[in-house]
């Protein structure tokens, strides 16, 4: 199935938002108008008769509208600030439990261990995990306005019925919505149609109340009255609901689409067309419904599949029909699951290709350095977290850009010997609060002689969580030396969900102590620059806000271009000479030839970097691939990839938000 790319997705994203905005806007209008029909003709006498486009310029007119126009705004505002708090807001308004990462229960274990896996594989924070334990259907859905804040709500019959393939194609399936963008598009969704119903709840009401009242004070004068409230009342509930019914049929439409892409992702990110397949099937055999929360509506569109039962549902449903989505998965993939209702083919092969399974039983980290980072330069531990074995001859990676918002083989290779061989012990401390946090520390002093560490240790201020706490960074200075540099930021992408659990406060204190330990020496690493980014993007106060597009061409942001690719060249090289003609290569594409390249800049100090990044991610989706593969150009120019190359190249990803896979050379 065709494909398109990351940033197109992105791009296609914005458009979608851009145009459901518009919809809005006509839907409103359209229900006002026909509100205010109803008003003219329930005001019809006391106006003398007037035409409706002149009653519509009258007091009563302009009253009726003016009042339709702000409950539909004030609606959608009280949702949009309800849901202000994302995907955890979400989770509880469907009351979901948060899953605990050192859970023991084995359901729950595999789901946390596939998510990692596919979290570290793909260069992005590992989402928070939520369970429905009341929903026996089989269904999921990730919720949240950035990948950062990100969380993934699975029910308990997903968890329990499916395979650890189906598992795994449904959590590639949602993957591709965080990457894409689809979770802000869904959220927004939900408040605009909360608007839009505003006027059929106010109908309802009314109609109520008649109805009650009518039987209160039975025949009196006030009988007409009761019965004009009630007729109104039916009217406003049935327009309130036209305009759902329209609403949903705007977003069933739009759902569709971005279903089929996510459907063709699982396949490309698992390449297991039968894992997401079966997962299908088997909605289709036991249903996927939410029937213990009053939103399932609402989160129709948000999830695997569908979540409410509605008629007219070949209109309204907001997923094509299953047998649709298995046959566009693979053609005959339908008959084969018919014929054979569990699969008989064993999981490991499928999943592995044929391939060995990796050795069982492996423990502690010893060795596995050399394993995982395999040497192309000769210096074990000192390339790429990924690189190509040393018997193969080296060959230029596909575009970088290609790579963004994907997870390959070697990628997910990584994950899962990462994961294996990594110290239980270790694993179990990123799982806290207080472990995350000191990992943070031990990342920034793990190289210091330990004079050292008790002194940068000592500038931070005593705190239950956040302070310094000796016996925890005992168990993780000897795993991190152990592990090598090159491993940190996967590391870091497993402590994140503790981390998120942090106050705002605490938040603040963290960043806070870090710079104090990076800001010790008075110099900055690129690997402390890497760290305190990416800390100050995830965790900082503006960590869930979605960055506006600001440009749409390169010729405002030249400057930054310069700083940043003048420092990629530099680091991708070894004599003035060689970083000149480097620069001069990856700036090519930004600029004419008749305007000529500006000179590479002697210095970029870690604030310039930091600015330069902050004005590049306000670029349009489509124009950041350029930049991306000119870095990765400079980077991989000699035919491999050091650790200081790779953990610049993760923070020009991170900075721009392009979800960026652990590199292959």
């Amino acid at each position: 199935m065709a494909h398109p790319g990351f940033f197109q997705r992105q791009a296609h994203a914005r458009r979608n938002t851009t145009l459901l905005v518009f919809l809005f806007l006509t839907a409103v209008a359209f229900i006002t108008l026909a509100v205010c029909l109803v008003g003219y003709f329930v005001t019809r006498s006391e106006s003398s008769g007037l035409a409706f486009h002149h009653w519509l310029l009258s007091n009563h007119g302009l009253l009726t509208a003016v009042t339709v126009v702000a409950l539909i705004v004030l609606g959608s505002l009280l949702r949009w600030v309800d849901l202000a708090g994302g995907g955890d807001r979400v989770a509880k308004m469907v009351g979901a439990r948060p899953i605990d990462p050192d859970t023991r229960d084995s359901d729950e274990r595999k789901l946390r261990n596939i998510v990692e896996e596919m979290a570290i594989a793909s260069g992005v924070s590992v989402p928070e995990l939520y369970v429905m334990d009341q929903e026996t259907g089989i269904n999921a859905f990730v919720a949240g306005y950035t990948p950062g804040e990100a969380v993934m709500v699975v029910t308990h019959g997903a968890i329990t019925q499916l395979s650890r393939d189906e598992l795994q194609g449904v959590v590639a399936h949602e993957f591709s919505h965080i990457f894409n963008g689809d979770m802000r598009l869904n959220v927004r969704l939900i408040a605009l149609l909360a608007g839009i119903l505003m006027i059929g709840q106010i109908g309802g009401f009314l109609l109520r109340a008649s109805f009650y009242r009518g039987h209160r004070v039975g025949r009196s004068r006030d009988g007409r009255a009761q019965a004009a409230m009630g007729i109104i009342g039916l009217a406003l509930f049935v327009i309130g609901y036209v305009g759902v019914f329209f609403g949903r049929l705007i977003q069933a439409a739009v759902s569709r689409q971005r279903e089929m892409l996510a459907d063709a992702s699982s396949v490309q990110f698992t390449r297991n067309p039968e894992g997401i397949a079966g997962a299908l099937f088997k909605i289709g055999m036991k249903g996927g419904y939410l029937d213990t929360t009053s939103h399932a509506s609402d989160m129709n569109h948000m999830c695997f599949g569908e979540s409410a039962r509605m008629k007219f549902t070949s209109l309204l449903a907001s997923h094509p029909p299953i047998d649709e989505r298995i046959d566009a998965i693979q053609p005959g993939m339908l008959a084969r699951l018919r014929s054979r209702l569990r699969d008989t083919k064993p999981g490991a092969d499928l999943y592995r290709g044929g391939s060995a399974a990796p050795e069982a039983g492996a423990s502690g980290f010893s060795g596995a350095a050399t394993d995982i980072l395999g040497p192309v330069t000769g210096r074990s531990g000192r390339t790429s977290p990924l690189a190509s074995s040393p018997e193969k001859t080296i060959k230029p990676a596909r575009k970088f850009s290609d790579q963004v918002g994907t997870i390959n083989r070697q990628s997910e290779d990584f994950a899962l010997r990462f994961l294996e061989r990594l110290p239980a012990t270790f694993r179990n401390l990123l799982y806290t609060r207080a472990g995350a946090t000191q990992l943070c520390y031990a990342m920034l002093i793990s190289e210091l002689p330990r004079p050292q560490q008790t002194e940068r240790l000592n500038l931070l201020p005593a705190h239950p969580v956040l302070g310094s706490q000796p016996d925890l960074l005992e168990k993780l200075l000897p795993a991190l030396k152990t592990i090598g540099d090159g491993v940190r930021f996967p590391a870091l992408e497993l402590a994140m969900p503790a981390l998120r659990k942090l106050d705002p406060e605490e938040r603040e204190l963290l960043i806070t102590n870090v710079q104090k330990l990076v800001a010790a020496d008075n110099r900055v690493t690129l690997f402390e620059l890497a760290l305190t980014s990416f800390l100050s993007r995830h965790l900082g106060d503006e960590a869930a806000r979605v960055v506006p597009v600001r440009y749409k061409s390169y010729k405002p942001v030249m400057p930054a271009l310069q700083r940043l690719l003048s420092l990629m060249a530099r680091a991708g090289s070894e004599s003035q000479s060689d970083a000149e003609k480097l620069y001069r290569e990856a700036m090519a594409g930004f600029m004419n030839a008749k305007d000529g390249v500006a000179p590479v800049l002697e210095k970029v100090t870690m604030r310039q970097l930091r600015e330069a990044l902050t004005a590049l991610n306000g670029l349009s989706p489509l124009l950041k691939p350029a930049i991306i593969d000119a870095c990765g150009h400079c980077i991989t120019r000699d035919g491999k990839v050091e650790t200081r190359e790779y953990e610049l190249m993760r923070l020009v990803a991170d900075q721009m938000d392009c979800p960026m896979p652990p590199l292959a050379v």
